[in-house]
């Protein structure tokens, strides 16, 4: 029994080393057919690699042949062009060289100016384009690397296929734009028009007073001869000549356009003349401006001119306060819009005259506060006592300021009977003390 269970024991031990080594010898194999599977794949690839290496080099082969025909063909062509007809031997091969080398080069050269001219051209051409089209263009450079910025405009205004709205443009162009510019010169020319008539109106009324004995005073008003004034006036003119009839002439409305826009330029205020645009502008949409005045003295038996007064100059004190008396009568009722000897009415009336009549000559105070009262106006005159008899018989009260001893300002009001009853009552007591 012991012996049967040692040879037991003994198969036992042979049978687990017999069983590990087939399970190494598995494991190994496994291991082989896997190396052996990756090199099959791997030469695969490489037999793969290689036909296609020698399809490539079949292909580069090809053309390079190809290419040298060509090559050789085009070299051929410019030897004929560069040497003309000639024969070529092995010893002239280098002087035909230097010939035809010198020959490239010249052609090089021509053409590298014609790129350079052709350069210049272009940033030029972006340079005006830059110019006129400002704000589409802020960030564009005029440079030919910048090249592609231009041609994605040009693409994008494609896209959006503009020519197709010319019509519109066109009829927004005649129809608002031209209109508008017609508009507003209508509205200038009625500015005009209507000083015109007040000046009619106020010259209505100074007929009514003598200026001088026999004589009265017409405002006269003439076109400025002021150079901007004239071309403005002509240019808004050329903007709306043939507006009405209209033309279907592109070229028309391009040039309305242009003519429109110059002008709203300067409105706008162009660049780097902002200030001058902006007293340009001022000056001649001030119709006012439109206009020089001066005075006609004229007698009124014949209506016939007596003296024309283009400025004071060369006059006496008193001449030139009657005129000035008038000129500021005329130039409150143009103003104000005021309607001489009216007695209702809704504009303001109220004026302020400081230290009037004081040095002037009593005449001409009266003719200006004529003048005043023709206008309906509402005067506070602040005079000296030795003038007050010339402004009584104009004003409806009197106001006296006096301060005693320095100490304090009075003013005490009255109307004019109280004053005039005052001023009797003054009178009449100082005559019974001289008696």
């Amino acid at each position: 029994m012991e012996e049967a269970l040692r040879r037991l024991e003994s198969a036992s031990d042979l049978l687990r080393q017999l069983t590990e080594s087939l399970k190494q010898v598995e494991s190994e194999l496994k291991v082989t057919e896997s190396e052996l599977e990756q090199a099959r794949e791997k030469r695969s690839r490489t037999a793969q690699k290689n036909e296609d290496a020698e399809s490539l080099r079949e292909q580069t082969l090809t053309q390079i042949i190809i290419d040298i025909n060509h090559l050789r063909d085009k070299l051929e062509a410019i030897r004929h062009e560069a040497l003309g007809e000639h024969q070529l031997t092995v010893e002239s091969c280098d002087n035909r060289e230097q010939d035809t080398r010198k020959w490239l080069q010249d052609r090089i050269d021509a053409e590298d100016k014609k790129v350079n001219r052709l350069r210049d051209k272009i940033i030029q051409a972006m340079m005006a384009f830059k110019e006129e089209f400002k704000l589409e263009t802020a960030e564009f450079d005029a440079d030919i690397e910048a090249a592609f910025e231009y041609q994605n405009l040009l693409e994008k205004l494609s896209h959006d296929d503009l020519p197709r709205f010319e019509a519109r443009f066109k009829e927004l162009l005649n129809v608002n734009t031209i209109n508008e510019i017609a508009n507003f010169n209508a509205q200038l020319s009625r500015e005009r028009e209507t000083i015109k008539e007040r000046i009619d109106r106020i010259n209505e009324s100074l007929t009514q007073i003598d200026y001088n004995q026999g004589r009265y005073i017409v405002l006269v008003s003439q076109s400025s001869p002021d150079a901007d004034i004239r071309d403005f006036q002509s240019d808004l003119r050329a903007c709306t000549e043939g507006a009405l009839t209209g033309s279907n002439d592109a070229q028309y409305s391009e040039a309305k356009f242009l003519q429109v826009k110059t002008i709203i330029d300067r409105f706008r205020g162009r660049e780097g003349l902002s200030d001058q645009d902006k007293r340009w502008t001022t000056k001649v949409t001030d119709v006012r401006n439109w206009f020089v005045f001066a005075a006609s003295e004229r007698w009124r038996a014949d209506d016939s001119e007596h003296e024309h007064y283009s400025d004071s100059g060369g006059k006496s004190g008193g001449q030139k306060e009657k005129l000035a008396y008038t000129i500021l009568a005329a130039s409150l009722a143009y103003q104000f819009g005021l309607e001489w000897g009216a007695l209702r009415s809704r504009s303001f009336r109220f004026v302020v005259i400081d230290e009037a009549f004081g040095r002037g000559s009593d005449e001409s105070a009266q003719y200006g506060l004529r003048l005043f009262e023709k206008l309906n106006l509402q005067l506070l005159i602040i005079t000296p006592l030795q003038k007050i008899h010339i402004i009584e018989p104009f004003v409806a009260h009197v106001g006296f300021v006096y301060n005693e001893q320095g100490r304090a300002s009075q003013l005490r009001n009255l109307s004019i009977e109280e004053y005039r009853e005052e001023a009797a009552l003054r009178q009449y007591t100082g005559e019974t003390r001289e008696s």
